[in-house]
């Protein structure tokens, strides 16, 4: 569950917050564990509260929303920052400090929602037999380039990577992104998260639903005109399956 803390230097944004997220607590289930007029209050209370998401304002008297998140990064069990502001010039600077979202004041709640289910989906745990494995130095986001912005997706949102030409699609529940990036260089940062199931295709271990055999033209990789799919929670597409990562990822679906 969500533990949220609301930092505002004024009361009436506070309040509209709250009841902003209180029509969505059926939606994404959450508690509000506190508030804070500043930067400095929240730090001073954000750690007994064990709050895991802060809905922090930029613009504040004694520290802002950016110096908060700063500070915030360094807990041992940093929340996940979201910032809501009327001014949409800090969106660059929200993003170099891993904002989780950043929502234009008057917030809309169905735009709340949405960050909300990012938040909870960073909760989710990885595999239990990942956890060992786990890179420290694995990045928490993919950063994604779209038409002059950038967009950080939560690795833990991924639902499988597929190279295509020089760029690999980034595939969640939502939608699809398009990164530029080495899918070798991709398995090794997230090895315990993925696993590869094809020459061109990584899937998220918790995704993998089961596997259907389906007839395939055209392909390598695939024997007798036919092919083992991976059946993936989340999406309906079915990722082929290669004869080489067949026993690995069999192997993979029998212990899990």
């Amino acid at each position: 569950m969500l533990h949220i803390m609301i930092v505002d230097d004024e009361a009436p944004a506070r309040r509209r917050m709250r009841d902003l997220l209180a029509d969505l607590v059926g939606e994404v289930p959450h508690v509000v564990v506190g508030e804070a007029g500043n930067g400095v209050d929240a730090l001073a209370r954000v750690a007994d509260l064990r709050a895991n998401l802060v809905v922090a304002d930029m613009q504040m008297p004694r520290m802002g929303g950016i110096e908060l998140a700063q500070h915030l990064a360094r807990l041992d069990m940093p929340p996940a920052v979201i910032f809501v502001t009327a001014h949409d010039e800090y969106a660059v600077k929200a993003f170099e400090v891993n904002a989780l979202d950043y929502l234009m004041k008057p917030v809309r709640v169905a735009r709340l929602s949405v960050a909300l289910q990012k938040a909870a989906g960073l909760l989710r745990p990885p595999p239990a037999d990942a956890l060992a494995r786990i890179n420290p130095d694995a990045r928490r986001y993919l950063s994604i380039s779209e038409r002059g912005r950038l967009t950080l997706v939560p690795v833990a949102e991924v639902i499988y990577l597929r190279a295509e030409l020089k760029y690999i699609t980034v595939r969640t529940e939502a939608r699809e992104y398009l990164l530029e990036e080495s899918l070798t260089r991709l398995e090794e940062e997230f090895a315990a998260l993925f696993i590869r199931v094809h020459r061109s295709a990584l899937v998220a271990r918790d995704r993998i639903a089961g596997f259907e055999k389906a007839s395939i033209e055209h392909d390598d990789e695939a024997e007798g005109g036919t092919q083992w799919q991976v059946v993936l929670r989340g999406v309906a597409e079915r990722l082929p399956v290669s004869r080489r990562q067949w026993p690995t990822v069999k192997e993979l679906a029998r212990h899990a």
